[in-house]
Order: structure tokens, then sequence, then C-alpha cells
């Protein structure tokens, strides 16, 4: 299903019945033949804004298979990169295809929730992409205070999201019907696999951001074929 490397409708199914970890670390050597795999677009957007500013120490939450790490490889190698993640498949298919790109590779990747980091004052750059929606609600509260700590002054967290849509957009109702269905799932099969959609829009992260300490500025990257998507730039002041 998706690319002829990917997962077949059997391998999928069997990720929803799995924990999000589980289910994960199952796909892991097939996630990049996926559409749920950060797009290039996405990636390159994220590197060249980093790139704009202080960039030494970058630390990537919710890594995968490392395409936001290997983003910043292909552009500069001098930059110390963390990449956390807590599928052990995952962050196994990352190094992986690290070291098959590159011959020397100053990215590191960690097995540890990003609600568990306790990096303090260490980066420049914090970045994530396509993971909000592995939260709950109530877990972003620490989820950014985490990300605060962990920025040096002027540190930047830099993410894509979507404002909310109305409910006259068609993918209001797919992305509810997503959720409801999810809900459903984990109120009857245990473990509960955490996956929804209109997590984390431009409204709810830039309301949680200001109330940790951030400064928020949001911008239209002009992203061909995403034309609602927005670019979050948060600054630790």
């Amino acid at each position: 299903m998706f690319h002829p490397k990917g997962p077949s409708l059997f391998q999928l199914a069997r990720q929803a019945l799995s924990s999000t970890i589980d289910g994960y670390d199952l796909l892991a050597d097939k996630f990049e033949h996926t559409p749920f795999r950060t797009p290039d677009l996405f990636v390159d957007v994220l590197v060249e804004t980093a790139l704009r500013g202080a960039h030494e120490s970058i630390l990537d939450i919710g890594t995968g298979t490392g395409a936001i790490p290997r983003g910043f490889l292909r552009e500069r190698s001098d930059s110390k990169i963390i990449g956390v993640d807590y599928s052990k498949g995952m962050l196994e298919e990352a190094r992986n295809l690290t070291r098959s790109e590159f011959a020397d590779s100053s990215v590191e990747y960690v097995l540890k929730n990003a609600l568990d980091i306790d990096y303090e004052n260490q980066f420049d750059v914090v970045t994530c992409s396509g993971a909000f929606g592995h939260f709950e609600i109530h877990e972003y509260e620490q989820l950014v205070a985490n990300i605060f700590r962990a920025l040096k002054p002027g540190g930047r967290f830099l993410f894509l999201t979507y404002p909310k849509p109305t409910k006259a957009n068609p993918a209001y109702w797919v992305a509810r019907g997503f959720n409801i269905a999810m809900h459903v799932r984990n109120l009857v099969l245990d473990p509960p696999f955490i996956m929804f959609y209109l997590r984390f829009t431009v409204e709810q992260a830039a309301e949680i951001l200001w109330r940790h300490g951030f400064e928020v500025r949001v911008e239209d990257p002009d992203v061909k074929l995403h034309r609602s998507l927005r670019l979050v730039m948060a600054t630790k002041v």
C-alpha cells in the first residue's frame, strides 16, 4: 500500500491494534515509504529557517526516521544535532538511513519521550514535525515547558502547523471523523494508540507558547499544495 516498499493493509491493521510505540516499531523499516513521513518540502522550510539564525546545536523532537536531522546534514554538517523519539524501531531506522547517506554524521539519536526530556539551556533550535498528534491535549503544557527549558536564551522553537479549519471546510469533518474513530478504538482496545488531527493548531499553539514565555511569530511559508500551512517561530525571551 502507498508504495511497493510500504506497509500492507495487514501491517497497518496490526499497527492500529498496537500501542503507539509498538505500532511505530512494527512499521519502522517501511515508514519512509508512507505518506506519514515528514515531506521533504516541510523539511526544507524548517532547515532553511533554522539556518537563518544561530544553529550550532539542534534538537529534533519526535524525530522518527530522522528526516529533519538528515535535512540539516545535507546543508550544514557542523551543527550538533540530537534527535529524540520513544520508538526504538524508528530510531534504529534513523541511524541506518543516516549512516547510509553520510559517511561521518554528527547526529545523536536518543531514546526518550519528549515529555521526559531534561535538557537545560543547551540548544539554539528545537524542531518538531508530525509528532503533535501523538500527545494528549493536556500534555502540551509539559511539552512546551520542556522545550522552553531546553533552549538557550534567544533560541527558537520551529514547527509547521495549520490554522483550525472552519466547519465549512471538508477537512474539518474528515479530521473530526478520524478523531472520533480513534477515541472509540481507545475505549474498546488497550493499550491506546494516540494519534489525532486538529491538534496544536496555530491558535492553540500560540496561546500555550505565549503562556510559557515565548515570543511567537507566524509566517506563510508558501509551500506548494499546502496553501494553509503556517510556519511558527517561537523565540525564548
